[in-house]
């Protein structure tokens, strides 16, 4: 099986010549919409080129679209800086030209894995009785064997793991089995997340996975572009703008496949957007003394892997409030979303005291000693009637917190979120598997 890219080492990202430079060795791989290249000058690297064709139905239909290779490779590179951005692990290295972007080696799994919000397509005809709109809560996790000659027959788990694929290897067990279902829902709720504050809805998404030739590791891999999901503006089906447009022609003429263009350039332009944010906010630290300044610097450093702008000032509640309040009222006046983080150890007056004079979120961080931890802990644990600062000790704990709260609003931070949660089931389930081996 063929290989298609995968996490890169870093020095060979950084030291891949320019475009213009760029060394093509022999074509591996040759499938529908995309030509896959070696590339001697960046070991452990392959050239992923689309190409100006469209097809549907396993190339049943096949038309040639100018453009298309631009618009595809645009979508697929901003889709993967997304994921990759947020924490997941894929293929892309960079984008490389209009029409191709740079991917690490990998061993393709041939398996399919779709993950549908609603019912719609083929799940209709293989699940007579269920209407389209229906919607799965979870998201509904679907596989499928690629065998073009049998029109990809849907597997089930037990299927995959008794096929005893070996890629890389790397044999396609349980464990394998397991993280790709679980990264496939995760990658689709990060997408999901992100197109909404575009007002479209994704419906469901094919994607696959690589074995990383270097690493041995299971990545995201091949492309996700217009050809892999289902887009519905406003939720509604007959705006969409995917491929299915192409599928539901019944007869492909220039005309037609201008239309389908401009539904492919729509999306394209759009996808850029997913990259940004327009929701802002920030992290404010008040520590009661410049001794905590340590402890307040973790919870800055744990802000900024998130993504999220931290400040750190010092005030006193007890000795100060005035100075306190003035601060409080520095950061309410700008128009900034907040979160304020109180670190304040011995009697914590600081927490209590902004929660009871702000409408912003406060949340306890206090610097505990191990002398008087103990008894400390309780002057942030017990509030007067009114108040609400909940109480962390952890600084990360206190800077996951707020990313919670901006979450809310902002697809780049919830994605963050969403990514930490898939890596820590997965590193917990590959430690679990390294154990079972060792203890045999």
């Amino acid at each position: 099986m063929f290989a298609r890219g995968v996490s890169v080492p870093a020095p060979a990202a950084a030291m891949a010549p320019a475009a213009s430079d760029l060394k093509l060795g022999k074509k591996v791989n040759e499938g529908k919409t995309k030509e896959v290249y070696e590339l001697p000058d960046i070991p452990g690297c392959v050239l992923m080129q689309s190409k100006d064709q469209i097809t549907a139905g396993n190339a049943a239909r096949k038309d040639r679209m100018e453009g298309k290779a631009a618009i595809s490779n645009t979508t697929t590179s901003c889709v993967f800086q997304l994921l990759q951005e947020a924490g997941i692990k894929t293929a892309f290295v960079r984008k490389q030209s209009d029409t191709a972007f740079i991917a690490a080696h990998c061993e393709m799994i041939p398996i399919e894995w779709v993950c549908r919000r609603i019912a719609t397509g083929s799940f209709l005809k293989r699940n007579p009785g269920v209407k389209e709109g229906y919607k799965f809560y979870p998201p509904k996790i679907e596989m499928f064997y690629k065998d073009d000659a049998n029109n990809d027959p849907q597997w089930s788990e037990e299927q995959i793991i008794e096929a005893k694929f070996c890629f890389a290897g790397l044999t396609i067990g349980q464990t394998e089995v397991d993280i790709m279902s679980r990264s496939t829902q995760a990658i689709f709720e990060i997408l999901e997340k992100a197109w909404q504050p575009q007002n479209c809805t994704l419906v469901d998404l094919k994607i696959e996975f690589g074995v990383n030739v270097l690493t041995k590791e299971i990545v995201l891999a091949d492309v996700i572009d217009n050809d892999s999901w289902r887009l519905w503006p406003a939720g509604d089906r007959s705006q969409q703008k995917d491929k299915q447009s192409y599928r539901d022609l019944k007869e492909v003429t220039p005309e037609a496949l201008q239309m389908v263009k401009r539904n492919f350039e729509w999306v394209s332009e759009r996808v850029e957007l997913l990259l940004k944010s327009k929701s802002q906010g920030r992290v404010v630290v008040l520590m009661g003394s410049s001794s905590d300044l340590s402890h307040c610097e973790k919870i800055k450093k744990a802000c900024a892997t998130f993504g999220i702008p931290c400040e750190l000032r010092v005030t006193s509640a007890h000795k100060g409030p005035d100075e306190t309040l003035r601060i409080k009222a520095e950061y309410e006046g700008d128009g900034i979303p907040t979160v304020f983080v109180a670190v304040a150890g011995r009697s914590n007056g600081l927490g209590p005291v902004m929660s009871g004079n702000t409408a912003y979120p406060v949340v306890n961080c206090p610097p505990l000693s191990a002398d008087w931890g103990t008894q400390d802990v309780w002057s942030s644990l017990r509030l007067p009637s009114g108040l609400s600062c909940p109480t962390t000790l952890s600084p990360e704990g206190a800077a996951q917190f707020a990313a919670q709260i901006f979450g809310l609003n902002n697809h780049l931070v919830w994605a963050k979120l969403r990514s930490n949660m898939l890596n820590t089931w997965i590193s917990l389930k590959q430690a679990d598997k390294k154990l079972r081996e060792c203890s045999l």
